[in-house]
Protein backbone atom coordinates (compact mmCIF):
# COMPACT_ATOMS: atom_id res chain seq x y z
CA UNK A 1 0.00 0.00 0.00
CA UNK A 2 1.36 3.29 -0.93
CA UNK A 3 -0.76 6.00 0.54
CA UNK A 4 -3.33 8.07 -0.27
CA UNK A 5 -2.02 9.48 -3.60
CA UNK A 6 -4.84 11.91 -3.84
CA UNK A 7 -3.66 13.99 -0.70
CA UNK A 8 -0.24 16.06 -1.76
CA UNK A 9 3.44 15.82 0.11
CA UNK A 10 3.51 18.09 3.22
CA UNK A 11 7.29 17.95 1.97
CA UNK A 12 8.45 19.53 -0.67
CA UNK A 13 11.92 18.68 -1.13
CA UNK A 14 15.21 17.66 1.46
CA UNK A 15 15.82 21.88 2.53
CA UNK A 16 19.04 20.34 3.74
CA UNK A 17 21.49 17.49 5.58
CA UNK A 18 23.00 19.05 9.10
CA UNK A 19 26.70 17.50 10.05
CA UNK A 20 27.25 18.15 13.42
CA UNK A 21 31.56 19.45 13.23
CA UNK A 22 33.67 20.02 16.12
CA UNK A 23 35.56 22.85 14.06
CA UNK A 24 33.54 24.62 11.13
CA UNK A 25 36.24 25.97 9.73
CA UNK A 26 38.12 23.07 9.07
CA UNK A 27 34.63 21.64 7.89
CA UNK A 28 34.43 24.37 5.49
CA UNK A 29 37.91 23.92 4.04
CA UNK A 30 37.64 19.92 3.44
CA UNK A 31 34.50 20.18 1.84
CA UNK A 32 36.06 22.84 -1.02
CA UNK A 33 38.81 20.98 -1.49
CA UNK A 34 37.51 17.37 -1.47
CA UNK A 35 34.53 17.90 -3.51
CA UNK A 36 34.43 21.58 -4.45
CA UNK A 37 31.43 22.96 -2.10
CA UNK A 38 31.16 26.49 -1.58
CA UNK A 39 29.32 28.06 1.11
CA UNK A 40 26.55 30.03 0.13
CA UNK A 41 25.64 30.83 3.09
CA UNK A 42 27.44 31.69 6.47
CA UNK A 43 24.88 32.76 10.00
CA UNK A 44 25.47 32.82 14.11
CA UNK A 45 21.84 31.61 15.81
CA UNK A 46 22.96 32.85 18.85
CA UNK A 47 19.20 31.25 20.28
CA UNK A 48 20.36 27.55 19.39
CA UNK A 49 23.78 28.10 20.28
CA UNK A 50 25.51 27.42 16.76
CA UNK A 51 27.45 28.69 13.88
CA UNK A 52 26.86 27.19 10.32
CA UNK A 53 27.69 26.92 6.81
CA UNK A 54 25.57 26.09 3.83
CA UNK A 55 26.50 24.51 1.07
CA UNK A 56 24.71 24.60 -2.11
CA UNK A 57 23.77 21.09 -4.02
CA UNK A 58 21.30 21.84 -6.52
CA UNK A 59 18.70 23.08 -4.63
CA UNK A 60 19.29 21.63 -1.32
CA UNK A 61 22.28 22.33 1.19
CA UNK A 62 24.34 20.54 3.29
CA UNK A 63 24.36 22.36 6.58
CA UNK A 64 27.91 22.09 8.35
CA UNK A 65 26.83 22.96 12.16
CA UNK A 66 29.35 23.83 14.74
CA UNK A 67 28.08 25.19 18.69
CA UNK A 68 29.29 28.49 20.12
CA UNK A 69 28.30 27.05 23.72
CA UNK A 70 29.34 24.18 25.69
CA UNK A 71 25.25 23.61 26.57
CA UNK A 72 23.86 23.95 22.90
CA UNK A 73 22.03 21.10 21.55
CA UNK A 74 24.74 20.67 19.09
CA UNK A 75 27.64 20.65 22.11
CA UNK A 76 25.63 18.08 23.37
CA UNK A 77 25.46 16.24 20.51
CA UNK A 78 28.69 16.23 19.26
CA UNK A 79 29.84 14.94 23.13
CA UNK A 80 27.69 11.86 23.09
CA UNK A 81 28.00 10.78 19.37
CA UNK A 82 30.76 12.15 17.67
CA UNK A 83 30.76 14.30 14.51
CA UNK A 84 28.29 13.08 12.01
CA UNK A 85 24.74 13.61 10.84
CA UNK A 86 22.87 15.27 13.02
CA UNK A 87 19.65 16.36 11.44
CA UNK A 88 17.69 16.45 8.23
CA UNK A 89 15.87 19.42 7.29
CA UNK A 90 12.45 18.93 5.10
CA UNK A 91 11.29 21.69 2.92
CA UNK A 92 7.85 22.81 3.75
CA UNK A 93 4.92 25.19 2.12
CA UNK A 94 3.56 25.64 5.38
CA UNK A 95 5.44 25.03 8.71
CA UNK A 96 2.22 25.63 11.16
CA UNK A 97 0.49 23.22 9.02
CA UNK A 98 3.40 20.74 8.53
CA UNK A 99 3.62 20.73 12.38
CA UNK A 100 -0.23 20.29 13.09
CA UNK A 101 0.06 16.95 10.88
CA UNK A 102 3.38 16.06 12.94
CA UNK A 103 1.07 16.66 15.77
CA UNK A 104 -1.96 14.90 14.28
CA UNK A 105 -0.08 11.92 13.37
CA UNK A 106 1.02 11.34 17.03
CA UNK A 107 4.83 12.81 16.78
CA UNK A 108 6.86 14.30 19.54
CA UNK A 109 7.70 17.83 18.90
CA UNK A 110 10.51 19.67 20.22
CA UNK A 111 9.16 22.79 19.08
CA UNK A 112 5.37 23.65 20.06
CA UNK A 113 5.34 26.56 17.68
CA UNK A 114 7.14 27.20 14.39
CA UNK A 115 9.95 29.78 15.03
CA UNK A 116 12.92 31.95 13.59
CA UNK A 117 14.99 30.04 11.21
CA UNK A 118 18.33 31.08 9.97
CA UNK A 119 18.66 33.08 6.35
CA UNK A 120 14.77 34.24 7.31
CA UNK A 121 13.07 30.88 6.89
CA UNK A 122 10.66 29.34 9.68
CA UNK A 123 11.28 26.24 11.35
CA UNK A 124 10.34 23.63 13.95
CA UNK A 125 11.80 20.30 14.97
CA UNK A 126 10.01 16.97 15.57
CA UNK A 127 11.85 14.77 17.98
CA UNK A 128 14.00 11.52 16.86
CA UNK A 129 12.09 8.90 19.23
CA UNK A 130 8.83 9.93 17.40
CA UNK A 131 10.27 9.81 13.69
CA UNK A 132 12.34 6.62 13.78
CA UNK A 133 15.62 8.13 14.86
CA UNK A 134 16.04 11.05 12.76
CA UNK A 135 15.65 14.76 14.03
CA UNK A 136 13.54 16.07 11.74
CA UNK A 137 13.63 19.97 10.65
CA UNK A 138 10.42 21.38 9.32
CA UNK A 139 11.96 24.48 7.35
CA UNK A 140 9.75 27.00 5.47
CA UNK A 141 11.33 29.67 3.14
Amino acid sequence: MHGNRSEPSTITEIDHVAIAVRDLDAAIAWHQSALGARVAHRERIEHDGVEEALLKVAESFIQLLSPTTDSSPVARFLERNGEGIHHVGYRVADCAAALEKMRAAGAQLIDAMPRAGSRGTTVAFVHPRSAFGTLIELVQE
